[in-house]
């Protein structure tokens, strides 16, 4: 039996840490139970899956992820001034993470950036948007459908 390779649709099981430039750890299961996803179902960005493409059981691997492949740039239109008001029941502070509903009713979070006695300015960017990220991977399992 050959070895089984991730591609498109492919189960796999792995551990998996995201860091920044400095080495800060973002977010990493290697201390917990590895994480099952399959190819494609939107659980990982498309830029992280690709990487992953033709690793086997075992394979332990380190990826530099561009912005552009991974959380995207940061939007000057994802930054919103808002009037004080519709904060009126909140302590705010510079760096607090708000939550608005979409339209969808959705959530969209938020970090406040500025604000003073007229308004407020939140960052919709993804935190992590424009940041260079490193994706350390070791692959558990890899399962193919044999359909």
């Amino acid at each position: 039996m050959s070895e089984q390779r991730i591609g498109q649709n492919s189960t796999v099981t792995l551990h998996f840490a995201l860091k920044l430039e400095s080495g800060d750890v973002v977010d990493s299961n290697f201390e917990k139970e590895p994480a099952t996803f399959t190819v494609g179902d939107g659980s990982l960005l498309p830029g992280f899956e690709r990487t992953l493409f033709g690793l086997k059981d075992g394979d332990k691997r380190s990826f530099q992820i561009l912005p552009e492949q991974a959380f995207g740039t940061p939007n000057e239109q994802n930054v919103q001034v808002m009037p004080r008001s519709q904060f009126d029941s909140m302590e705010l502070d510079y760096g607090v993470l708000v939550i608005f509903k979409d339209a969808a009713g959705g959530e969209m979070p938020g970090v406040v950036k500025a604000f003073n006695d007229q308004q407020v300015t939140v960052d919709f960017n993804h935190p992590l948007a424009g940041k260079d990220i490193t994706f350390d991977v070791e692959i558990v399992k890899v399962q193919n459908s044999t359909v």
